[in-house]
This record gives structure tokens, C-alpha cells and sequence, in this order.
């Protein structure tokens, strides 16, 4: 049975990687966990710490880290964050501030209705060609709403009689 803090290793390990299995994380997502975790607090413990410390338990030409190698980086942190606290006590201080995380996607770009944009952005409102490349729910129609469909009839546009040519000439 996997503790609290090894679902959130997992968590963390397959977080933006859709190859990744969850065993093993990499630098990038051990930073983010432990900023997401609040291992990181900028007194402390740092950004480079955590680089340093990463490295440190690493094999040498590994990219990735592993459960147990997570556990010595964590007492490796978690020594210069509880200073005061006995090394037993460490692991499981550092496993608490884990408890219950999951990676949050930060930075994510929200769509913004700021002055025209709505307007600008209601399909509902569109004329003319451009209101062909939406459907009646405001969903775009990908290639089909841009591609002007032309008709080989041999008939130049707009022809009154088209198709009448052969009843003509008999």
C-alpha cells in the first residue's frame, strides 16, 4: 500500500510527460513539487538547493530519480529546512507538507473579454463568407468552412443556363 506522499511522487512524475509511467521524476517536476508542496520558500530552502540536492542523488548520467532516491533528496531538504528537528523526525515533516498535493498547471492563459473582444469573438454576429465557416452552434468547420468549393460544370459563375447545352444542340 503506497503512502500519501508516494501518490503525490507519482502525481508529480507523470505530470506533462504522457510517456511517463510515474516511477521516476524528473528535475523539472521535482522543482515543481516542491514548490507546489511549499518545500521551496525562498529563506531556506531555494530553487538552487533543490537543483544541488537533485544532482547530488542522481546516478550519474540518469535524467530521472527514483522513489528512494526521492526519499534521500527529501531528508537532504528537509535537514536545511527543520534545522532544529532530529533526522527520524525529518522525512515524515517533509512527507506532511506533501499530503493531499497534486501539480497545478500555473501560468495557464485565460481567454479574456476585455472592450471588443466579445464582440469580435460572437460567431453569432458574423456576415457574409465568414459566417459560412461556422456551424449554427458557433463551432468552427476546420477546412470545409475555408475551402471555396469550386464547380468544374465548364460554366463561368452566376450563368443562367448552365447544364442547358446539350438540349440546345439537337
Amino acid at each position: 500500500m503506497e503512502s500519501e506522499a508516494e501518490k503525490t511522487f507519482h502525481l508529480f512524475a507523470a505530470f506533462g510527460d504522457s510517456s511517463s509511467s510515474g516511477s521516476s521524476i524528473n528535475n523539472k517536476n521535482f522543482t515543481k513539487l516542491c514548490k507546489d508542496c511549499g518545500i521551496i520558500d525562498g529563506k531556506t530552502v531555494n530553487n538552487t538547493d533543490v537543483d544541488i540536492v537533485f544532482s547530488k542523488v542522481k546516478e550519474r548520467n540518469a535524467r530521472t530519480i527514483n522513489w528512494n532516491q526521492f526519499q534521500m533528496a527529501l531528508r537532504e531538504l528537509g535537514q536545511k529546512k527543520f534545522r532544529e528537528k532530529k533526522s527520524d523526525e525529518i522525512l515524515e515533516l517533509m512527507f506532511a507538507l506533501m499530503k493531499d498535493k497534486s501539480p497545478v498547471a500555473s501560468g495557464v492563459t485565460k481567454a479574456v473579454a476585455v472592450g471588443g473582444v466579445d464582440r469580435l469573438t460572437d460567431t453569432s454576429k458574423y456576415t457574409g463568407s465568414h459566417k459560412e465557416r461556422f456551424d449554427e452552434s458557433g463551432k468552427g468547420k476546420g477546412k470545409a468552412g475555408r475551402d471555396d468549393t469550386k464547380e468544374n460544370t465548364g460554366y463561368v459563375s452566376g450563368y443562367k443556363d448552365a447544364g442547358t447545352y446539350d438540349q440546345k444542340n439537337k
